[in-house]
């Protein structure tokens, strides 16, 4: 053999490796981009996939003979799947309810991590559905929001509490015209958390519904951790349906609410990106593992939380509800449904703002002080939390009868002062 045909040889090995090279890379590429679109398909948050698997496929076919080629593309990997704080450029919302069939399976893939060995069984069990994030509706009534809505009343309730339900109906939560202003209601449910209120409890729930016509349930389980869900499904229904609302109230089915007092504070009080309630402000994750609202630094390992609403309800205007679906699309699924709000807010750079009309832990900080009773101040203020259905009908008729009191607070200004 010459020493032009050695070096000819030499070439054409080299080619033929650099050719092969370059086929591995396509269909590792091509391998990438399915498993991409499989994952968006499917509706899971590329972020909380991890990318080991494929890193130690190419890694064991390229790293003998072409590691620095490797790392720049595994960096070109990770760059791509790497979280991000940006609001996407979410602009296309359906035109009805999407959704038609429950399909959300476990994300296997976390349980080979040690991050997720180290929770509780419970966290465990949320983090593994946390990116399933679109259910059928079992009930709808889009035509709630078919004409002009001054104020929408949203309330979370479950399935087995039509007692609240009804007194809500009664009471601050009717559907009625204020000076012309129209205030309509819905309830926000999921479905049974056992067979025997799924059989039984939700006849009674269609039945009551198709009376009232005003719940709006969905095919996920009726839990605290899922209440996050009733935020982004609400959220979702709204940006669909919702075109004609102006202000939303949104709260729990415990609670006393003077819609009266929320329309003369709206009214005294334009503003776009309106957000108020009883804002908590730099809170800390409680890490008591007795505490209802324990949650661990696996989930969140910051100090502080973001502003937030908390308690039994808040007002926003409907721009800021259509924006907030938009944020919910990015932010990771919180167990902590108020928190989850904060953070879209927060992404949103929305201020909430703190109103002292808004009582979710009692009037006075003595539980059993006869102040927490005195009508009077239910009728200056515009939330107060935790009434079960007899207290609630009670202070109602008080509130509402020929109640004379000698002072009316301001809700202009959020100078109610506190009680102690």
């Amino acid at each position: 053999m010459t020493k032009d045909d050695f070096n000819g040889a030499e070439q054409r090995n080299l080619q033929i490796a650099a050719m092969r090279l370059y086929l591995k890379l396509c269909v590792t590429l091509f391998m990438t981009t399915v498993i991409v679109a499989l994952m968006l398909t499917c509706h899971i948050n590329i972020n909380q996939i991890q990318v080991r698997t494929l890193k130690n496929l190419v890694l064991e076919d390229f790293r003998s003979q072409y590691d620095l080629k490797f790392k720049r593309l595994l960096a070109m990997t990770e760059q791509d799947t790497a979280p991000t704080t940006e609001l996407p450029n979410i602009t296309e919302t359906p035109m009805e309810w999407d959704v038609t069939t429950a399909n959300c399976a476990v994300n296997h893939n976390l349980t080979k991590t040690m991050w997720f060995r180290t929770l509780e069984p419970k966290f465990q069990q949320y983090v593994l559905y946390r990116h399933c994030r679109n259910f059928p509706m079992i009930l709808n009534h889009p035509e709630k929001c078919g004409e002009d809505i001054y104020l929408l009343i949203v309330i979370k309730s479950v399935i087995t509490q039509h007692d609240r339900r009804e007194l809500i109906r009664q009471t601050w939560g009717k559907e009625q015209e204020i000076n012309g202003k129209k205030i309509r209601t819905v309830f926000l449910l999921g479905h049974a958390a056992n067979d025997t209120e799924m059989t039984n409890h939700q006849k009674l729930l269609e039945y009551e519904d198709h009376i009232f016509r005003d719940i709006l349930q969905w095919a996920f389980l009726d839990s605290f951790y899922n209440l996050t869900l009733k935020e982004t499904q609400f959220l979702k229904w709204f940006s669909i349906y919702c075109h004609k609302v102006q202000y939303i109230f949104k709260g729990d089915d415990d609670i006393f609410v003077n819609i009266p007092n929320v329309i003369e504070y709206l009214q005294e009080t334009p503003a776009k990106n309106l957000f108020f309630g009883d804002v908590i402000f730099s809170a800390w994750p409680i890490r008591n593992k007795h505490s209802k609202y324990y949650i661990p630094k696996e989930l969140y390992s910051k100090s502080r939380y973001p502003p937030y609403a908390g308690g039994g309800g808040f007002v926003m205007d409907g721009e800021v509800a259509r924006k907030l679906y938009r944020a919910s699309r990015s932010v990771e699924l919180f167990p902590i449904d108020d928190v989850f709000l904060g953070m879209c807010l927060k992404l949103l750079q929305v201020k909430p703002i703190k109103h002292n009309a808004f009582k979710t832990f009692g009037l006075v900080k003595e539980k059993s002080s006869k102040l927490n009773k005195e009508p009077c101040f239910y009728k200056s203020l515009i939330v107060v939390h935790k009434l079960l259905p007899p207290d609630l009908i009670k202070m109602w008729k008080l509130v509402n009868s020929s109640l004379n009191c000698t002072h009316k607070y301001s809700l202009t200004d959020s100078m109610i002062p506190a009680i102690e």
